[in-house]
């Protein structure tokens, strides 16, 4: 518990400076590093802490946690609110302050969205950073396809770095409802940016007639029941990357599955797509420690030939 009560007392300093925060995560219990906090994770939506339990905690942990938050910050500018994902719909509760009508996460000078205490992800993952980062460097001037665009993140990162057109894929309209108004928010121009809502393993071509594409982000659920299962579903979106690129490219590929490891990736790509070319894995956000780096989230990096 000390090493929570420490990150907590670093953030009550960064807030003191009155400096807006970078939306980051406090303490990574769920790698594994800290033994006997493996089922939570605190993260920092500027002015929310977000606790989040994937476990009951033991008699009393909860409450001493709270008792130091309430000595380290003020209620009138920062508010806690504790998740129980343990629990059926993954209720949440606001311990202490108040939440503003619209929170958002904050990265540099963008902002995100979010639906804090009213959905069990608050729509914007922390631990996708590198991801966006690598994406900022290449951007400048690509045609974009974003797979499983959810609240359209990487789209908000990709414009604001200089991309050509984004074309936004995602079954779920009211997510990329989300996503439009976090381009709105970032005052973008809306010309380079799309929305299509579709289910992606039966409107390729739809989804193709927007193209060529320049850069492929596939960002899939690992699980989502009638939607897409990794394990099966990932090859049906590789085998594509040739009709969507012709002329070459580049591909972010991302697995958010502890059970399935890189090698479930590498081999999909060389069983459906062999012509691409393996780059690198980009490395894990220093955030998100953990034990075993087959768990953690996988972004693998791919180069395609052009096929003129």
């Amino acid at each position: 518990m000390s090493v929570i009560f420490e990150r907590l007392e670093l953030l009550a300093e960064r807030i003191r400076a009155q400096h807006p925060i970078d939306s980051y995560r406090v303490f990574h219990g769920r790698g594994q590093t800290f033994p006997g906090l493996e089922f939570v994770t605190i993260d920092f939506f500027q002015p929310a802490i977000l606790v989040t339990l994937f476990a009951e905690p033991t008699e009393n942990w909860l409450d001493a946690l709270l008792a130091k938050s309430r000595l380290l910050f003020n209620e009138n500018q920062t508010a806690l609110l504790v998740q129980r994902r343990y629990l059926a719909g993954a209720p949440s509760e606001l311990c202490f302050g108040a939440l503003p009508e619209q929170c958002y996460a904050r990265r540099g000078h963008l902002q995100f969205s979010l639906h804090l205490a009213q959905q069990q992800n608050s729509g914007f993952f922390l631990d996708m950073e590198p991801g966006r980062t690598w994406l900022e460097q290449h951007a400048q001037g690509k045609r974009i396809l974003n797979l499983f665009a959810y609240s359209c993140a990487f789209s908000v990162v990709a414009v604001a770095a200089g991309a050509e057109l984004v074309v936004n894929v995602d079954m779920s309209s009211a997510a990329l409802n989300l996503g439009r108004s976090n381009h709105q928010r970032n005052s973008l121009d809306k010309a380079r940016s799309e929305f299509l809502a579709e289910n992606i393993l039966k409107s390729w071509g739809r989804i193709k007639k927007r193209g060529p594409y320049d850069l492929v982000i596939i960002d899939p659920p690992s699980y989502q029941k009638g939607s897409f299962i990794a394990e099966k579903d990932y090859a049906k979106v590789i085998r594509r990357l040739l009709e969507l690129m012709p002329e070459g490219g580049l591909v972010l590929a991302c697995l958010n599955s502890p059970e399935l490891g890189e090698g479930f990736l590498r081999q999909v790509f060389t069983e459906n797509c062999p012509a691409a070319e393996f780059v690198e894995r980009l490395q894990p956000h220093k955030d998100f420690p953990d034990v075993d780096p087959e768990q953690q989230l996988k972004l693998l990096i791919y180069k395609l030939p052009s096929q003129a």
